[in-house]
């Protein structure tokens, strides 16, 4: 006969199940990255206590995340996962988030969460992104072929990406609601990090390449819940895979290469909109407005972003003078081996 687990177990594996399946959608954010994020790093601490530590639905407990084994959990992600450090401080953030979610149902669960806290970040060596010159860009929007549906989809996705400089997750959010290409000065709403909202214009020929994308694949009656790139094996309800967008950058970047040295072979999402927002500073745009458009809560954050220096931020600065001339375009159930599959979550490998 198997054993039933401890009232502890089944309360813990509640609230995991709780935490992810509607504390983070409904409270925190409704960014499918962001939620996968927190999900990841659950299924890898239950395949760690599992593996590792030998826990079981009948021995999970709030003890099982106390300081000592979330820093060996930790050197397990960089040992035998290969984890980089500033990956395993992102695990480390979102664990910390759910420990607080736990204190807050579970006030006898306090001191786990404030012991998380005194854990300490992994030291990280900040990554200067490769800049990307006008030139760079356009040879790389050269080697889409338009000669296909997927070329013409992925097209008008990187002119979407340089036109407003999201990042990756924002972009693969948006939704045909969102897209308001009939307006007189057409744009798009972005829902970025912390849940913020920011419009973004477009430009006249993202607008013309935007219309005929829309058209060949949404139809003259697009559903306003459908994703504007959408997944070909999940349909118009499915989000297209932040993995397979990188893969195809890769795949068009290797061509640029040959053309433009100035092109990364591993080009990467985030490159673009670096990209971008580079271009708007020799614009003369200055670093408020840019702050604004990339989302930053901070303008010391879009500085740094930029590599700005003290001269290039006095004369960015200086275009404020002048500023209002310019225009800126589950199921759960108890009596389950695996912990994850115990607390309501799917496998992550």
């Amino acid at each position: 006969m198997m054993k039933k687990s401890t009232k502890e177990a089944v309360l813990i594996a509640k609230h995991i199940h709780l935490f992810l399946t509607d504390y983070v959608p409904n409270h925190k954010t409704n960014s499918d990255h962001t939620i996968r994020a927190y999900t990841i790093t659950l299924s890898l601490y239950l395949k760690f206590l599992e593996t590792e530590k030998g826990i079981t639905p009948l021995t999970l407990a709030a003890n099982c995340f106390n300081q000592l084994t979330i820093e060996e959990w930790l050197k397990w992600l960089s040992e035998k996962r290969q984890a980089k450090p500033q990956t395993c401080n992102n695990r480390l953030s979102s664990l910390r988030v759910f420990l607080k979610y736990l204190a807050s149902r579970e006030i006898t669960t306090n001191n786990i969460y404030v012991e998380s806290t005194t854990v300490p970040l992994r030291k990280t060596t900040k990554t200067k992104v490769t800049g990307m010159s006008k030139k760079a860009v356009q040879v790389l929007l050269s080697t889409i072929k338009p000669t296909t549906k997927t070329g013409r989809r992925d097209l008008v996705l990187l002119i979407m990406m340089y036109n407003t400089a999201t990042r990756i997750s924002e972009i693969l959010e948006l939704k045909i609601k969102n897209v308001y290409i009939g307006a007189d000065t057409p744009y798009i709403t972005i829902v970025g990090k912390g849940m913020k909202l920011r419009s973004l214009y477009l430009l006249p020929k993202t607008v013309a390449h935007l219309e005929k994308y829309i058209n060949e694949f949404h139809g003259n009656d697009p559903h306003p819940e459908s994703y504007l790139f959408y997944s070909r094996n999940k349909g118009l309800r499915g989000q297209l895979d932040p993995e397979s967008v990188r893969k195809r950058m890769r795949l068009y970047a290797g061509k640029a290469n040959e053309l433009c040295k100035e092109v990364p072979i591993n080009l990467h999402p985030h490159q673009i909109r670096h990209a971008k927002s580079t271009h708007w500073l020799e614009d003369g745009m200055n670093i408020i407005q840019i702050s604004l458009l990339l989302g930053h809560e901070q303008l010391e954050t879009t500085m740094k972003y930029l590599d700005v220096t003290i001269q290039q931020e006095a004369e960015a600065l200086a275009t404020l003078e002048d500023d209002n001339e310019r225009k800126v375009a589950k199921i759960w159930k108890e009596d389950i081996n695996n912990l994850e599959v115990f607390c309501g979550i799917r496998s992550e490998k």
